[in-house]
């Protein structure tokens, strides 16, 4: 069972005795539950999400009988034993059941633990153990990963497709059964008292050089996103969302779903990215919103978007010019969060201009502070920084990280700011840009190297499409900077040309010692470069030619992106 940590209430860092005050809340009597009741009762005829698979057959649910479909389930878990706190592995890839399943255990108070399906067997026998999963639900093509990787687990079940793609006889596990059978009489459903301060759900953040973090969000943090990025996004119930990035990350979720049940306003399920169907299945469910990442846009700013388009603003990074003319029209809404934060702690405005290539200013309910290495003094305007956030735990920022107070208080600094790990630059007229990862740092010979800076100078070669430059270690300068290049239809002299550019743009200690150019880069669910991943391959010797057909072969399977364009 999940349950809070009990803290010091004089930890100013997690305060979790205050979420159990009697005094009033803006979530008080509340949860994710209650508030897809609330929806099916004013608007139960509305449509609420639409299904388009690229394969099989698609389907949309009104607020009412999505409402109905996910009591079922939860009565289901009821009928198997789950209780409260209980934490149920939905190990999916996008799909209306992972929602159903999500909604299902809001109901009951069972802890929705969503886990990346790129995860090897021993990634997902950590995250079964770690957070004591007692259940799961899972797909066909991954159905006995989790069962070799879950080993403690009391059930599972297996849907009869993978992302739509429709499988017939589905060779399952003995401890697996079919996910039909775990449907229920909705009626029977015995839904848990309201508790906004409850634990709802467990995303695990990538580990840079440690285990991934089990980050957990309450009812109120699920409440949070949902009602401050409705306002972020000035939603309508006329709005339409795309959805097509992972449901188990934030992004899909708290930026995507839930301000759009916040708004009473519908989205449209997709399975991936498809660069190549974009357009067609936007203008045929007339989208009027989506919460982009950097890869995508790039994408779209080749293709300009057809005339008969119902777009009216795109969200993401850092954006407010539109990248290619065909785009023109389309507001551009800059934001910056992570799954600590729950939802963006810096927005632009969705009603008046945005610096350009900024993340916008620090939101309502959080505290921003953008410090030098001293972690204490303000930087000057125009001056890169490390950036702190603040906000209340289990409301506007995580609860705890699972099972790991050592950590949670680590996080904070002992004034209660969260550390991000991030480095902005903050501007003279309010808005914020975003630098570098912190942990992205270089040093080399005692100076410190931001890796951006090395990449923007190899960004200036034309031929490159995209780069990474890691550190290796060295035992004369601690470490030196390696370079990654991906240019497809290059000449062999581009890693000189890289070197060329980086020598007339940098100071010598920043110029790459090699430059290795490939065919593929190892990225993350959502399209980031895996620098964790590239580190293991700087050495002069390494076998490059093996990892590189790995990340060929793990490209044309990543949820994020579509292999067959």
């Amino acid at each position: 069972m999940v349950k809070l940590a009990r803290s010091d209430p004089r930890d100013p860092a997690i305060r979790n005795d205050q979420f159990r005050s009697p005094t009033s809340h803006q979530f008080s009597g509340s949860n994710l539950w209650a508030l897809l009741q609330l929806r099916a009762r004013l608007g139960g005829n509305e449509r609420f999400m639409t299904w388009h698979p690229f394969e099989g057959p698609g389907r949309a649910w009104t607020y009412a009988q999505f409402a109905r479909d996910a009591a079922a389930l939860a009565a289901g878990l009821q009928r198997r034993g789950i209780k409260a706190g209980d934490p149920v592995l939905i190990h999916l890839e996008n799909c209306p059941e992972f929602l159903l399943a999500w909604f299902g255990c809001a109901a009951i108070g069972a802890v929705a633990v969503t886990t990346n399906t790129r995860s090897s067997a021993d990634e997902l026998s950590y995250y079964a153990d770690h957070c004591r999963a007692v259940a799961a639900i899972t797909q066909p093509r991954l159905v006995s990963l989790v069962a070799k990787s879950s080993r403690d687990l009391c059930w599972m079940v297996c849907l009869d497709h993978d992302a739509g793609v429709p499988v017939d006889a589905v060779a399952r596990p003995d401890s697996a059964s079919s996910f039909k059978s775990l449907l229920a009489d909705p009626n029977e459903l015995i839904a848990a008292a309201p508790d906004p301060w409850a634990p709802m759900s467990v995303q695990y953040t990538s580990g840079t050089t440690s285990r991934p973090k089990g980050v957990l969000w309450t009812h109120a943090n699920v409440l949070w996103a949902a009602k401050t990025h409705a306002g972020y996004e000035d939603l309508h119930a006329s709005d339409r969302h795309l959805v097509f990035a992972p449901l188990f990350h934030t992004n899909a979720l708290a930026f995507s779903m839930l301000p759009t049940l916040w708004a009473g306003a519908s989205f449209t399920l997709i399975p991936k990215w498809s660069s190549s169907r974009f357009w067609d299945i936007s203008v045929q469910h007339a989208a009027t919103w989506i919460s982009l990442i950097g890869p995508c846009l790039v994408t779209l700013a080749t293709v300009p978007a057809p005339p008969n388009h119902s777009y009216r603003m795109f969200g993401g990074p850092a954006w407010d010019d539109p990248p290619h003319p065909g785009l023109a029209g389309i507001k551009t809404l800059p934001w910056w969060g992570m799954t600590e934060t729950v939802g963006a702690a810096i927005v632009g405005d969705a009603l008046l201009p945005n610096r350009s290539g900024g993340m916008g200013r620090p939101a309502p309910g959080y505290g921003i502070a953008v410090v030098r290495d001293d972690g204490v003094t303000p930087v000057e305007p125009e001056e890169t920084g490390h950036l702190l956030v603040k906000g209340t735990p289990g409301l506007s920022l995580f609860a705890e990280y699972l099972h790991n107070p050592q950590t949670t208080r680590e996080s904070f600094d002992e004034w209660g700011w969260f550390r991000t790990g991030d480095l902005v630059t903050a501007h003279s007229d309010g808005h914020l840009s975003f630098a570098d990862r912190s942990k992205d740092m270089l040093k080399v010979g005692g100076e410190n190297v931001a890796a951006s800076e090395i990449e923007r100078a190899i960004y200036s070669v034309a031929e490159v499409y995209d780069a990474a430059v890691v550190g290796r270690p060295d035992t004369f300068l601690e470490e030196v900077p390696v370079a990654f290049v991906l240019a497809p239809g290059a000449d062999a002299q581009l890693a000189a040309k890289v070197v060329t550019a980086c020598r007339s743009m940098l100071a010598d200690f920043k110029v790459p010692r090699d430059v290795y150019v490939v065919r593929e880069l190892p990225r993350s669910t959502l399209g980031k470069i895996n620098k964790v991943e590239l580190r293991k391959f700087t050495a002069p010797d390494a076998d490059r030619a093996a990892a590189e057909l790995r990340w060929m072969a793990e490209a044309k399977v990543d949820p994020s992106g579509d292999a067959q364009v």
